[in-house]
């Protein structure tokens, strides 16, 4: 199982939530879920941003391109 897939399911688990239950946040099907954290389906950007708001978590975590769960303030522009 890919980095991302096991992620996403461990912090659902960790926030106890059911696959129901966040399918419901997320507006779609449990079945729908069901197969982004098995990975029979690719998970679209506007879910990951999604999921990062709920697990208050970077992208890059969820991505498994990091170990670090911060999410990191915006770049400030000068």
């Amino acid at each position: 199982m890919g980095k991302i897939y096991q992620r996403i399911r461990d912090l659902r688990e960790d926030h106890d939530l059911s696959q129901t239950k966040l399918a419901k946040l997320l507006g779609m099907s449990q079945t729908g879920y069901s197969k982004y954290e098995t990975g029979e389906n690719d998970i679209p950007v506007g879910i990951l941003i999604q999921l990062s708001e709920i697990y208050q978590t970077s992208i890059d975590y969820l991505l498994g391109l990091t170990d670090q769960t911060e999410r990191y303030p915006p770049a400030k522009h000068e």
